[in-house]
């Protein structure tokens, strides 16, 4: 299933059926290293674009990320959550960290 993406400062979004789902482009895991420590916003959080999205502590760097949507958080990745290091996966699919809904779609 493959779905239109757009890369937004090294973030995907993908549109999928629960939302707009946001995650780490190949770019920034090879950007960070391996992943150690992920901060993710809170699952009903109301976030404007260039609000404080995502921070993640890794080999190279700590890093924020903004959030390149604005939007309402619906979903975390609560796998990468306990686990940092599934944001490392080459499978960017696989490295998403939060899901929107009743996102403004003038982002592009």
């Amino acid at each position: 299933m493959s779905m239109e993406r757009t890369v937004i400062d090294n973030l995907w979004i993908e549109k999928t059926p629960e939302g707009y789902k946001v995650g780490l482009t190949n770019q920034a895991q090879d950007d960070l290293g391996s992943i150690s420590f992920v901060t993710l916003p809170k699952v009903g959080q109301r976030l404007t674009k260039g609000d404080a999205f995502v921070e993640l502590e890794a080999e190279k760097s700590v890093s924020e990320f903004s959030s390149p949507l604005t939007g309402t958080i619906v979903h975390i990745n609560e796998g990468a959550d306990k686990d940092p290091a599934v944001l490392d996966d080459v499978e960017e699919s696989n490295a998403w960290l939060a899901i929107f809904s009743d996102v403004n779609e003038d982002f592009r």
